[in-house]
Formats: C-alpha cells, sequence, structure tokens
C-alpha cells in the first residue's frame, strides 16, 4: 500500500500481519498432520543387529508386508496407510504388488513380522511375495537393547 509521508512522498510498505496469521495456521495444520503420516501397522519386531535402509534416496519406495501376532497381513507403499491383505495371495492388492515388483530397479520389499508369530505363517508371507515376483525380500528387525559384544 502506499502512503504519502510527512515529507509529501509516497512511502511503499507491505503490511505482513495477514501473512503472520497464514504461517501460523500452515503451521499448526502441519504440527497436527505429521504424526498421521507414519502410518503403520503395531508389530513388535525382534531385536537383532543390522544395517539400517537409511542409505536409500528419499523417492525409493519400500514394500513391506506385515504379520501381526494373531496372523492378520498388511501390505504398505512408503508411508501410505497399510492395507489388509490375504497373507497367501495377497488379494486384493496383488495386481498392484505385481506391477511395482516389474519396475527396474525393483523396490525393497521387507516382512515385518511380529516376534510372536509362527514361523510357518513368516514363510507363508515370504512364499506370496516370491510368487508375484519379488527377488530380494528383507526381513525388518528393532535395533537390540545392548550391543552385540555385550558391553
Amino acid at each position: 500500500m502506499a502512503r504519502r509521508s510527512s515529507h509529501g512522498r509516497l512511502k511503499a510498505e507491505i503490511n505482513i500481519v495477514p501473512y503472520i496469521d497464514v504461517m501460523l495456521v500452515l503451521l499448526v495444520i502441519f504440527m497436527v498432520t505429521a504424526p498421521l503420516l507414519n502410518q503403520g501397522v503395531e508389530v513388535d519386531l525382534p531385536k537383532a543387529p543390522a544395517e539400517s535402509l537409511d542409505d536409500r534416496t528419499p523417492e525409493t519406495e519400500v514394500l513391506v508386508l506385515s504379520v501381526q501376532r494373531n496372523g492378520a497381513c498388511y501390505f504398505n507403499i512408503g508411508s501410505e496407510k497399510a492395507q489388509l491383505v490375504d497373507c497367501q495371495q495377497l488379494a486384493p492388492r496383488r495386481v498392484e504388488i505385481e506391477e511395482r515388483l516389474r519396475r527396474t530397479p525393483q523396490p525393497p520389499m521387507l516382512v515385518r513380522a511380529d516376534k510372536e508369530v509362527r514361523y510357518e505363517q513368516v514363510i507363508q508371507a515370504m512364499a506370496a511375495l516370491k510368487a508375484v515376483g519379488a527377488v530380494k525380500v528383507g526381513l525388518s528387525t528393532a535395533p537390540p537393547d545392548t550391543p552385540p559384544d555385550g558391553r
């Protein structure tokens, strides 16, 4: 807005108060939605020393098949919401999983299984992933409480 100063010249200044209000509203919105972006299925992972996948580029999507203690399987890609699937057929997302696994290079495929799940259920889930085209399937673990050398 241009205004005349006491000396008769135009003085240009911007009223920034509305911009500050908008920024505060956006800040509140992001603070509320940020915890919702990290959606996943609650799984009590077994503890083991392993390297993390932090060296991957941010645009690489990670396909995750989670097996809960009760045997239910959930599939999600990256930070999207997990969807219940059949552990042996991967329906209703089988076609989408096959399509994503045909890409070059193939995205990382992880199985997150609760430590109380029977070994047979984990193997069946991995076999279903192999059937749809997964070449390499990794197992997700939680970091150990103590260092592996016992110190």
